[in-house]
């Protein structure tokens, strides 16, 4: 949105150091607003200059940045030059900010808003694959896994906004000794008649049993990896079982994802990637990187001068580890689907997994292994229902409805609704999603429900509540033509403070793509929504002039799709009535 600004200030600079006009824009940037207070529009940093060779790195920076801003002149774009400490300020004339600020809206407040901004274009685009959730068959799904899904999702999105093309997949954790313990465990305590009534209730079951039987009984270990090694030798009835788990497990999945409106393009899973983890053992040999121990294991030693680190890579049984058959996946998703970029999205725990896996593409002479990222993420503490400890998912989100509802019921600003369960589940989430990226993903948080869903302060229901409103504001007044509107209507600090802030928007987007943090965006955002308070008090639409009106709607409406756009990308779904 800053984009024809930035170009126009860039040129004037290019003409009066003679350089590129592109040499000038990443020291360009919009001026964050402080409520009520008048500020400058953009501001271009005298020490980036320096730091790029644009401006000498010799004399006193200040004297530097008075001698420029006294060189360059005023115009029909730029009224106001001033210096302020290392950088300059640029006040852009009041009609024609709010004139291309409000270019791309016509009335539909949730068309699509066209991204396209100087600062993309060093964004390498192409074929991204985002691999996050990746739940483990045959157990529920737990809310440790609500963090892999909701950011792999947010940065799904992005990545698409931006033009990638992406593959968004579910690496489901469908093989390894776990299986060993399930299907032994079956044969102890399970029941296909339970199995039908409740699945991933009842296999939850089998599996807590059979693991406290095995930690004291080693028959039961034995028969564990027994079912194993018939798995990876393809057992007909040990793969009938196994499939039978996978296919209930996938359905009932798909319920969760279905409501955190998460979808996938790829449902692959550690299963797929047997045959392959034969040819990447053979690989290994063949490329001398493969060490036999002492115990019979097969490792691979990445050690380097100052620390050992020895990666195991098939038991002594010969049966394949979770870092072979994601070795196997890796090479298999290149071949298959040519990305440029691979993202994984896991807590931090994996990071040592991460850099070995690389380390070994790496090794193994696979170039593209430096187009691969781990995104980690610290743990949530304390996310528990009112009922019990273990925390499904599916009871976090009956909850996290179940609570709204009943403060929706309670408001007197609620709405008489169609679909209140609806709405009170959508913004639930978007309760649950905010309070999950206010702060730097690594970081691990303490959740509590009383934040989480609280209408005042920095939440999903302040965000939802806020696009709510204007989408009423927008119903309401819906005989008001704003697709004509005059920009010298909208002289007030209110309206103007939100138009300095959507300067913003492609800078935050840029942000958020150079770290893949959705922090930056979120606040971005509850930032427009304080903003836009303010604005919805000052600034009445209905009894106003016609003119004065049409351009309030168009600023309003305006707003609304860049708040709809920025929540969808975050993974939100927008609600109109509330």
């Amino acid at each position: 949105m800053a984009c024809f600004f930035r170009r126009r200030i860039a040129a004037k600079l290019g003409k009066t150091l003679q350089q590129s006009d592109d040499v000038f824009m990443p020291a360009l940037s919009a001026v964050p607003v402080f409520n009520k207070q008048e500020t400058a529009d953009l501001r271009l940093s005298i020490s980036v200059l320096r730091t790029n060779g644009v401006l000498p790195v010799s004399g006193e920076i200040q004297a530097q940045t008075e001698h420029l801003a006294n060189q360059l002149k005023r115009d029909s774009v730029v009224e106001d030059i001033s210096a302020g400490s290392a950088v300059i300020n640029f006040k852009i004339d009041r009609k024609l900010l709010a004139k291309k600020i409000l270019e791309p809206f016509g009335t539909g407040h949730h068309g699509k808003i066209e991204l396209n901004s100087e600062l993309f274009n060093s964004l390498k685009t192409g074929t991204t694959l985002v691999e996050y959730s990746s739940p483990n068959i045959a157990k529920k799904f737990h809310a440790g896994h609500l963090r892999s899904t909701i950011i792999g999702n947010f940065i799904a999105n992005l990545k698409e906004s931006l033009g990638n093309k992406v593959i968004r997949m579910n690496y489901l954790g469908d093989w390894g000794m776990q299986f060993g313990l399930l299907g032994a465990g079956f044969s102890q305590f399970g029941s296909q008649e339970q199995l039908k009534e409740n699945p991933l209730q009842h296999l939850f079951e089998v599996y807590v049993k059979v693991n406290k039987e095995a930690e004291c009984n080693e028959d039961t270990m034995l028969a564990a990896r027994d079912f194993f090694r018939k798995l990876e030798q393809h057992d007909s009835q040990a793969m009938s079982l196994w499939q039978q788990f996978r296919d209930i497990t996938v359905c009932e999945y798909r319920h969760v994802y279905e409501r955190l409106g998460v979808h996938f393009d790829v449902y692959s899973g550690e299963s797929f990637h047997q045959e392959g983890v034969q040819e990447v053992v053979s690989q290994l040999q063949n490329k001398g990187l493969l060490k036999t121990t002492k115990m019979g294991t097969s490792v691979v030693d990445l050690s380097a001068e100052d620390q050992s680190n020895i990666c195991t890579i098939l038991r002594s049984d010969g049966t394949s580890l979770y870092i072979t058959r994601d070795i196997a996946a890796a090479i298999d998703r290149r071949e298959k689907y040519h990305f440029d970029e691979m993202i994984y999205v896991t807590d931090k725990s994996q990071t040592h997994h991460f850099q070995q896996l690389f380390q070994i593409l790496q090794a193994m002479g696979h170039s593209w292994a430096d187009r691969c990222h781990h995104v980690p993420f610290g743990l949530v503490r304390g996310m528990k229902t009112r009922s019990g400890e273990v925390v499904f998912l599916e009871d976090i989100l009956n909850e996290a409805r179940a609570r709204m509802l009943h403060n929706m019921k309670q408001s007197k600003m609620t709405k008489e609704m169609d679909n209140a369960e609806d709405t009170a589940q959508k913004v639930g989430i978007s309760a649950l999603i905010v309070q999950d990226f206010k702060g730097p993903l690594q970081g691990d948080y303490k959740f509590a429900w009383d934040k989480v869903l609280q209408a005042q302060g920095d939440t999903g229901v302040f965000l939802q509540y806020t696009h709510a409103r204007l989408c009423s504001l927008i119903r309401k007044n819906d005989d008001i033509d704003a697709a004509t509107f005059d920009p010298s209507f909208l002289t007030e600090q209110s309206g103007i403070s939100i138009l300095q802030h959507l300067l913003r928007y492609d800078e935050v987007l840029y942000q958020s793509a150079q770290d893949l943090q959705p922090k930056h965006l979120l606040n971005f955002l509850l930032k427009l929504c304080h903003l836009t308070a303010s604005a919805h008090r000052e600034l009445p639409v209905k009894g106003s002039p016609q003119q004065v009106a049409q351009a309030r709607m168009r600023l309003f409406s305006g707003t609304c799709s860049v708040l709809a756009s920025g929540m969808k990308i975050l993974g939100i779904i927008p609600v109109d009535k509330m």
